[in-house]
């Protein structure tokens, strides 16, 4: 079955950081608490070059030491990797497992990696191992990892579509993962129909305090009320999204406005 994402989501979540990701995660759970994102700093090989989504292609690597395996094996499961990595329909994401984190020293990631894997398509690569070449990787092929070294060390293929985890997060073939320069979310399914709107519900909400905190003049009662204002939007968006997941149909959405103090308007789906 193809990994198929709705276009429009597909640009937002291209255009927004992670952080923004996991925040609206919340608004469309209608809680905090969720944890499929990752712990601890990481590496990005291009901070500024903007966010990667996709349906996670996995896989597990070691570099440490020597395959135990015959040679004719390792082969085999080298091309079988590639092919699976080939065969892509809809935006996808490598996410790759060293197994020897955290004592990692063979990077997989380099200038021949990141340009083959973009030439099948996919758009970035999540690892808790190792990248190298910096200045030669792909362009417009971001790599967060959890290290630079110089070596591919003994690098090969363990596992292909597999169930991995990188920096605490737990990630499943054909997950959706959104990550930059922060780290990396797994998206819940279930959120996914609602998504978009919870991402420009939770930018309407946050205007709230951003606007009076940009004018010139700002005190603590306009902060004061400012935040005021704001509590009582994230109040409504969380029970607002539990009732909406929990009773009505997503298909049967329609369009009401909520006013706050008659100074600002959010459109919430009922």
């Amino acid at each position: 079955m193809a990994d198929e994402l709705d276009s429009d989501l597909l640009k937002l979540l291209q255009s927004v950081d992670t952080p923004t990701v996991c925040n609206a995660i919340e608004v469309a759970q209608g809680k905090r608490g969720f944890s499929q994102f990752t712990r601890g700093t990481m590496i990005c090989s291009d901070p500024q070059g903007g966010s990667m989504v996709g349906f996670a292609k996995t896989a597990k690597i070691a570099a440490k030491e020597p395959p135990k395996e015959n040679n004719d094996i390792i082969k085999e499961r080298r091309m079988n990797y590639y092919r699976y990595m080939s065969e892509i329909d809809g935006p996808a994401i490598v996410v790759i497992e060293d197994v020897d984190y955290p004592g990692c020293i063979g990077a997989y990631w380099g200038e021949i990696n990141t340009k083959v894997h973009k030439g099948f398509g996919i758009s970035g690569a999540l690892t808790n191992g190792v990248v190298r070449d910096l200045g030669d990787l792909a362009e417009a092929f971001p790599v967060v990892a959890g290290s630079i070294g110089p070596s591919h060390g003994f690098v090969h293929v363990r596992e292909i579509d597999t169930p991995v985890s990188v920096f605490g997060m737990r990630v499943l073939p054909r997950d959706l993962v959104h990550a930059d320069r922060h780290g990396a979310v797994v998206i819940p399914k279930e959120v996914i129909p609602i998504l978009k709107d919870s991402i420009h519900k939770l930018f309407a909400s946050e205007r709230l305090v951003l606007d009076p905190a940009e004018k010139t003049e700002f005190s603590f009662d306009d902060f004061k009320r400012a935040w005021e204002d704001f509590e009582k939007s994230r109040l409504y968006l969380f029970n607002f999204s539990i009732n909406l997941r929990q009773h009505i149909p997503f298909k049967q959405i329609h369009q009401v406005q909520c006013v706050l103090h008659g100074q600002f308007s959010i459109i919430f789906p009922i």
